[in-house]
């Protein structure tokens, strides 16, 4: 290996080092409050090295963005590799988002909207995500889980709406995050259900709710 080739691989690594840990520490205490010296400081690198990486700090924010859709596209194609029916698959995805919402800030959310491309770059993400949902939906009518007299569109929408609602609000003093994104997420999945759907998501809350009082 010429020494061009290891300095690359070994820049290449301290990107993906790099990006890692500043996406863990945005999550964990949002990304206003997240310097690109605490980021050097944690990786124990210089900052000029960090800069020399990423010029500024939504450049970092946007390779962090772009990890996480990446992971979740792979994620996702991994669970339709594996799943027997489309129910089982949104299953799987809601169980992962609460681990992320549940590690995630809620200042992170707020926090995106200040850096502008990285925020268009995450609304295009979920509109695209929109359009994959509404189609595997339509899927799932073929299968007999979900009811055909659906309008998956404005369905997604509003529960997209409530999701927003709930990271902006302040029902989380009252209630527990988990609690209301439950009822969201359950009450959305039994309207949209066939009784064979039905029978399956009662299945699987029956064994969710086993799981969280261990």
């Amino acid at each position: 290996m010429s020494d061009q080739t290891k300095r690359s691989a070994s820049r290449t690594e301290l990107k993906k080092r790099i990006v890692e840990t500043a996406m863990r520490a945005f999550k964990a205490h949002g990304i206003k409050s997240i310097t690109m010296d605490d980021i050097a400081v944690s990786l124990g690198i210089s900052k000029r090295t960090l800069y020399e990486v990423f010029a500024n700090k939504e450049m970092l924010l946007e390779a962090c963005v772009l990890k996480d859709r990446d992971d979740m596209n792979a994620y996702v194609r991994g669970l339709l590799e594996t799943s027997d029916h489309v129910l089982d698959v949104l299953l799987k995805l809601y169980l992962r988002s609460i681990e992320r919402f549940h590690s995630t800030h809620k200042s992170f959310f707020e926090d995106l909207k200040k850096y502008p491309k990285v925020n268009e770059l995450y609304k295009s993400d979920k509109k695209h995500d929109s359009v994959e949902a509404i189609s595997f939906f339509k899927e799932g009518v073929k299968q007999g889980i979900f009811r055909d007299d659906i309008n998956f569109a404005i369905v997604n929408l509003l529960v997209h709406e409530q999701i927003e609602l709930l990271l902006s609000s302040n029902i989380c003093e009252k209630f527990s995050f988990l609690e209301v994104y439950e009822s969201i997420m359950f009450t959305y999945l039994r309207g949209i259900s066939t009784e064979k759907g039905a029978r399956e998501l009662e299945n699987f809350i029956c064994e969710y709710r086993r799981s969280t009082k261990k």
